[in-house]
């Protein structure tokens, strides 16, 4: 009797053991299924207000006003609610990286709303900053859910900021060496 009743106090030890494990595992994978979804959904989000910034950098806002339009821009894109979703369910790591890319987006924001077009040094002096800050986003996003961060030297870069891809600063950086005329 007494190993009957220890052989059902382990059968039902394993039993609850491996359920708590299946849990754990099943727990984990949801989570990381959602961080997967919203760093996605925010470097979307982004990159939707960034091209509108951009458009109206190079074109103006038309007949609306600037500011109003940049804010448009990030609102429509959905950046603050997808934000606060990033705050919920990223980690550490990735939230600070993302509230680093947020604050360039939302400086370059400000700097096309003073009427900063494409090609001002205004523009260019904010917008190198926020690339930078997309890209070690994208790299910390990798190496958490892929253990393989990115570099710049993948694609042949020396940095993220693409600055030595700009056309606009290879141009007044070659002004600079060359000296006034």
């Amino acid at each position: 009797m007494v190993a009957t009743l220890g052989g059902g106090l382990i059968a039902i030890g394993g039993t609850v053991l491996a359920d708590r494990l299946r849990t754990g595992r099943e727990h984990h994978r949801g989570l990381q299924a959602r961080r997967r979804d919203v760093y996605t959904e925010f470097i979307a989000a982004a990159g939707s207000a960034h091209a509108e910034l951009r458009r109206l950098a190079e074109y103006g806002a038309g007949a609306a006003g600037l500011e109003e339009a940049t804010r448009a821009a990030l609102a429509e894109a959905r950046i603050y609610e997808v934000r606060e979703r990033l705050f919920i369910d990223a980690s550490a790591r990735i939230a600070g990286a993302g509230q680093t890319m947020f604050e360039r987006l939302r400086g370059l924001r400000r700097t096309v709303a003073e009427g900063a077009g494409i090609s001002s040094p205004a523009f260019h002096d904010v917008y190198h900053p926020y690339l930078d800050a997309v890209w070690a986003y994208r790299e910390a996003v990798r190496d958490e859910l892929e253990g393989r961060a990115l570099t710049p030297a993948a694609f042949g870069w020396s940095a993220w900021d693409g600055r030595e891809r700009c056309p606009y600063c290879r141009q007044h950086r070659a002004e600079a060496v060359a000296g006034p005329r």
